[in-house]
């Protein structure tokens, strides 16, 4: 270990040390102290996305003999999964208070899942991957299931627990599987060995790790966690869960495939496609009966992580720009998504019961346009934003060779608008029921910011992130 590689970890020093006296100081500080923990760890959380930034000098780092990696590819996830993760803190900052979720774990359980994506995306060997993967998730199971009294919320986080289990067991499997074959577990360790005829044995390592990591990603056929999961968590987890974890969890596939397997692209490129076809039609088709928003935006994600893996699939330097564009995109969207099912209630009791929105458009107008534009752009509907990354991960496929992935995934955003438009259907045509309350919180004015991104700078510039994305996919595969 040496002092010099301290810097290269500011950002993952700065939230563990903030994570670590925030616990103590809470503990000992007497109770309900969870609104002033929200404020400080959403403050944190933009100290390390400063810290972030300000290492943003275009030149690569590589801590602790290559089990830490500091490049542009990094940089851009921990931005995206730290803006992802504040958000979601501050739009449900209000829900969080009023409902009592715990007196001051839940900010800090997601600092320590923050910490563990920061480590996943910048691993650069499979112990340093299992090492923050598992940080994430043992802090998202606590989450899932931090609201004691609920049956729904327990429930959750014991399926959670005991299936993510199962996927690390999967992981370890193939990393050993791995290690006996490569010899080693640095990723550049293992691309070295793959000249020349690839070893039965490592190949069927890397498909147990790939699918230890869609479990995380909740791509089928490992989603089965992801419906009942977004249902049973509190709103607020359940939004955090379908944003930044997911991100994390798609840059760790890039990383594994490209800085380790990046010599047999064909390989794993299929197993990537496998998932991406059975993702996008699984989550398309499954949603359309769905009667809870939060069950439906289980399918949804997993159908969104199907289109992300599309790019991924093709291998290129344009695949990892369109997955990385895409996941910007799609966490955009579900911010706003969110902060909308946040503030669903009636006579001050949280609904998610898709059914309760029928009319919303007559006695909330505005609010029912903003959710529309939203649902448009989920489903791909042009010239929304959602429509663009769609169609940057199709073109990766198409440039890579795989115009039937890109065939299928046309197809399947074809289907997949069905369940959306039955949302916006239900707003405007459907019948009279008792209305929600039109109390207007921050999470309101969140939705509205959302909208705004999506209709006016979105659409001219794609936020600018199309020059990062391709600088970010370049220092992978450079």
């Amino acid at each position: 270990m040496s002092g010099v590689d301290l810097p290269i970890l500011l950002p993952e020093i700065i939230l563990a040390l903030y994570a670590m006296a925030a616990l103590l100081i809470a503990v000992y500080g007497g109770k309900d102290k969870l609104a002033g923990v929200l404020t400080w760890t959403t403050a944190i959380l933009f100290v390390a996305l400063a810290g972030v930034v300000a290492t943003r000098n275009g030149v690569g780092s590589i801590a602790y003999d290559g089990l830490f990696i500091d490049d542009a590819f990094a940089r851009f996830a921990k931005v995206v999964i730290l803006v992802s993760a504040a958000g979601v803190l501050i739009m449900g900052h209000d829900h969080a208070v009023r409902r009592g979720l715990g007196h001051f774990e839940y900010p800090i359980l997601a600092t320590l899942a923050v910490i563990g994506m920061m480590v996943m995306v910048s691993s650069g060997d499979l112990m340093t991957l299992y090492m923050g993967l598992e940080l994430q998730s043992l802090a998202l199971y606590v989450m899932t299931a931090i609201r004691r009294d609920n049956l729904k919320s327990t429930e959750a986080g014991l399926k959670y627990f005991v299936l993510g289990a199962l996927s690390s067991g999967l992981l370890l499997y193939g990393a050993s599987l791995v290690y006996g074959y490569a010899g080693t577990t640095l990723y550049s360790g293992i691309l070295s060995t793959l000249g020349g005829e690839v070893p039965l044995g490592l190949l069927f390592g890397l498909v147990f790790v790939l699918a230890g990591m869609a479990f995380k990603v909740s791509a089928a056929p490992f989603h089965m966690w992801t419906p009942d999961v977004y249902e049973g968590a509190p709103t607020p987890v359940t939004a955090f869960l379908a944003t930044a974890p997911k991100v994390a969890a798609m840059a760790l596939i890039a990383r594994v495939a490209q800085d380790a397997f990046g010599a047999i692209p064909g390989d794993w490129g299929q197993v990537l496609a496998a998932f991406a076809v059975v993702s996008m039609f699984w989550g398309a088709i499954a949603a359309i009966g769905q009667t809870d928003i939060k069950r439906l935006m289980a399918y949804s994600s997993i159908a969104h992580m199907g289109f992300a893996l599309v790019g991924l699939a093709s291998g290129t330097v344009g695949g990892v720009q369109a997955m990385l564009i895409y996941m910007a995109i799609y966490v955009t969207m579900n911010l706003g998504t969110f902060a909308f099912i946040l503030s669903m209630e009636r006579d001050g009791q949280p609904v998610t019961d898709i059914a309760s929105l029928n009319m919303f458009s007559k006695t909330a107008p505005l609010k029912a346009l903003a959710l529309l534009v939203l649902l448009f752009s989920l489903a791909g509907v042009p010239p929304m934003l959602g429509f663009f990354g769609k169609y940057y991960v199709l073109k990766a496929a198409v440039d890579g060779g795989m115009v039937w992935l890109a065939i299928a995934g046309a197809v399947a955003s074809v289907i997949g608008a069905y369940y959306y438009l039955r949302v916006v259907f239900f707003m405007y045509f459907g019948s009279q029921v008792a209305k929600l309350d039109s109390r207007m919180s921050s999470v309101q004015w969140v939705m509205l910011v959302a909208v705004a991104v999506i209709m006016l700078i979105g659409v001219v510039n794609l936020f600018g992130i199309e020059a990062p994305a391709m600088a970010a996919a370049e220092a992978l595969l450079g």
